[in-house]
């Protein structure tokens, strides 16, 4: 079954409550069946990152972290 949201990938959003309130972005995700969706340039986490080929030093890389769905409306 498909749940349906208010918000898609793509839709500019403005936080309406919480720590981030005021901030705009476009939606990168939405996860609909645990009610989040990941807006570009809010909520900033930082994540470890283990050693690979690719990254040969490991390190803290900053990404976007996820927002309650019911804490975004559309602009």
């Amino acid at each position: 079954m498909r749940i349906k949201t208010h918000v898609k990938a793509g839709d500019e959003v403005e936080v309406i409550a919480g720590n981030h309130k005021g901030k705009k972005g476009t939606v990168i995700s939405v996860n609909a069946s645990k009610e989040q969706v990941v807006v570009e340039g809010v909520r900033m986490i930082k994540k470890t990152i283990r050693r690979s080929e690719a990254n040969p030093d490991g390190g803290i890389e900053e990404v976007d972290g996820p927002i309650h769905l019911s804490n975004v409306k559309k602009v």
